[in-house]
C-alpha cells in the first residue's frame, strides 16, 4: 500500500462489487450455453468473460465457436434464466450498505463505473435501492472502449473534475483492475468469482476479502473523516447526474 492517499472522489464498479450479480450472470450463461448444446470447457470460458462488456463477450463466443454461433438463441436462454433468478430480488454484496454510508459521509462524490449498459445499470441500481447514492453513473454506452481499457475510469474522473490519481476505485475483476489502474486511480480489489492474477495484485493498493475489510482499512487509514465537498459538476457532467 502507498503511504498516503489523497482521495477526492470514489469510483465503484457495480456487478460483483456492490451487486451480487456476477454469480447470477455466470449461472445464466452456463445454463444458456448448455441449452444451445455447448458443454466443452464452458466454465473456463465464462470465467474469462467476467468483467468484460457484453459486445466483447459476444466476440469471444464467435471467435471460439465460429460466425454461425446462435447468439440470438443464447441471449434468449440467458435472459430467461437471469430473470428467473432475479425474481427473488437483486442482492447487494455483504457490507455494501455500510461501506456506502461511510463513503457518503466523507463528502466525496461517488460514481458507478460499469461495463453494463446504461439501461441495465439504472434498472439494477434502482432495484437494489442505491441509485440515488451516486452523483454519476458511467457505463459502456459512454465510451468506445470498455474495461480493461482505462476509458471508463478516465471519463468518471473527468465528470468530477478530479485527476484520476485522486480517485479511489473499488473493483472485483481483473479487467476492472486493469481499467482503474490504467487510468491512474488508487485501486482496491475485492475478488468475486475469479481470483486476482499476479498482475492484478501488482496493480492494486490492496486486495481484500470483502467490503467490510475495505471499510475497516479506510477507517484505519483515517480516510473517512468528512471533507469539504467542493464538487461542482461541469455542464457535461450534469447531464448524467440523477434527476
Amino acid at each position: 500500500m502507498t503511504a498516503d492517499w489523497d482521495i477526492r472522489a470514489i469510483l465503484l464498479d457495480m456487478d460483483g462489487t456492490l451487486l451480487d450479480t456476477e454469480k447470477v450472470y455466470f449461472e445464466s450463461v452456463i445454463t444458456a450455453l448448455k441449452a444451445c448444446g455447448y458443454t466443452d470447457d464452458i466454465v473456463t470460458l465464462c470465467h474469462a468473460m467476467v468483467g468484460i462488456p457484453g459486445p466483447e463477450c459476444e466476440a469471444m463466443l464467435r471467435d471460439r465457436y465460429g460466425e454461425d454461433f446462435p447468439l440470438a438463441e443464447l441471449n434468449r436462454a440467458f435472459v430467461a434464466k437471469r430473470d428467473e433468478i432475479l425474481k427473488a430480488g437483486l442482492p447487494l454484496k455483504s457490507g455494501a450498505v455500510d461501506l456506502l454510508d461511510a463513503l457518503q459521509g466523507t463528502g466525496h462524490p461517488l460514481a458507478i463505473v460499469t461495463s453494463s449498459s446504461r439501461r441495465t445499470a439504472d434498472e439494477h441500481l434502482t432495484l437494489a435501492g442505491i441509485r440515488t447514492r451516486f452523483e454519476a453513473v458511467v457505463t459502456r454506452d459512454d465510451v468506445a472502449r470498455g474495461k480493461p481499457s482505462p476509458d471508463l475510469y478516465l471519463l468518471a474522473a473527468s465528470r468530477f473534475g478530479v485527476q484520476p490519481e485522486f480517485c479511489l476505485a473499488i473493483e472485483d475483476s481483473n479487467p476492472g483492475v486493469a481499467s482503474a489502474h490504467g487510468a491512474g486511480a488508487i485501486t482496491i480489489m475485492v475478488p468475486d468469482i475469479v481470483p486476482p492474477t499476479d498482475e492484478s495484485r501488482a496493480k492494486c493498493a490492496a486486495v481484500l476479502p470483502d467490503l467490510g475489510a475495505v471499510l475497516e482499512m479506510l477507517r484505519e487509514r483515517d480516510l473517512l473523516k468528512r471533507r469539504p465537498n467542493n464538487f461542482r459538476p461541469t455542464r457535461k457532467a450534469a447531464r448524467h447526474l440523477p434527476a
